[in-house]
């Protein structure tokens, strides 16, 4: 039989380990396919690697995990998830069962017609969450949609399951800095998505806050659009015309009005106060994709193994 690999990238999450393999592997038990676990502890700072190696020592020739040296964030834990999967099919799951394993038959059905390449999932809606934090989320899929060649679907998740070829193709994308989401676009193939109400965390609580979802977002647009590189050109065509247009103003309001006085203290440190703003938001958009470039440019690895098995 086939076999699919189930990928779990995993951090701080002891309580939900226990709960997640009984509930997929019982759906799986159902499919026509020799199944692999791959759990990712993302250098865990709670019991997560010691439910690994439970698990492990239960089911050796099934679930396997991977331990790194510290956290490496979720993108380094998911491409390594990804390596290390031997299937014909890969899932990526995330561990909390916010992502409904009863889905998983309808998802390998699809990849079996041979119709599709991918199957996606995405949420309809964000039922329980903070409405702010629906609404950034909603601007974010807006906003790189509209200065992106790369669609990203709004509402996607990294939760889909797809054909050994796709895999390969994003495994070689080998970039430092990883939006996960982006790349599975990028490499295109037929993906197809179904649609899901959200679903709770089954235990534990995430550890994605405001600031990190919002850096996040930054690097998503960042490594799929030059888009913020033109801020800079924009900025300085708008103030390139209206600093002109002033000018034409002063002159002809010193030809009507020779004894006029001139403006004020105030205007001016304001003026000054605002371009030394824009150039420094110019400098800092550029340094941010230098950055990334000096960052990809050194090679470091995306993640350190302590512990495979």
């Amino acid at each position: 039989m086939p076999k699919l690999s189930v990928v779990v990238p995993c951090y701080n999450e002891e309580e939900s380990i226990p709960l997640f393999y009984p509930a997929v592997s019982k759906i799986i038990a159902q499919m026509p396919v020799d199944a692999e676990y791959w759990f990712i502890d993302d250098g865990s700072r709670d019991h997560s690697l010691m439910e690994m190696e439970k698990l492990h020592q239960k089911y050796p020739d099934e679930v396997h995990y991977v331990s790194f040296s510290r956290n490496f964030g979720k993108e380094a834990g998911l491409y390594a998830g990804l390596q290390a999967a031997t299937g014909d099919y890969v899932v990526v799951m995330d561990v909390d069962l916010q992502d409904p394993p009863a889905m998983l038959p309808t998802m390998y059905k699809d990849l079996q017609s041979g119709e599709y390449d991918c199957v996606g999932t995405r949420r309809t809606d964000r039922t329980g969450e903070a409405k702010i934090k629906s609404f950034l989320s909603s601007q974010f899929y807006h906003v790189i949609n509209h200065i992106s060649e790369t669609e990203i679907i709004p509402g996607a998740r990294d939760y889909r399951m797809m054909t050994r070829q796709m895999l390969n193709a994003v495994l070689s994308m080998t970039e430092y800095n990883r939006f996960s989401k982006g790349i599975f676009s990028w490499v295109g193939f037929r993906t197809k998505y179904l649609d899901y109400h959200n679903v709770e965390r089954v235990a534990g609580t995430t550890d994605w806050s405001m600031s990190k979802l919002f850096r996040y977002a930054l690097d998503g647009i960042m490594d799929f659009s030059d888009a913020p590189l033109s801020i800079a050109t924009w900025f300085g065509t708008l103030i390139a015309g209206l600093a002109f247009i002033a000018l034409i103003v002063v002159v002809i309001r010193h030809i009507v009005s020779p004894n006029a006085s001139a403006f004020g203290w105030a205007s001016l440190i304001c003026i000054i106060l605002f371009m030394g703003g824009i150039q420094l938001l110019s400098i800092g958009i550029v340094g941010k994709y230098v950055g990334k470039t000096y960052m990809q440019a050194k090679h470091r690895p995306i993640y350190i193994i302590k512990t495979k098995k």
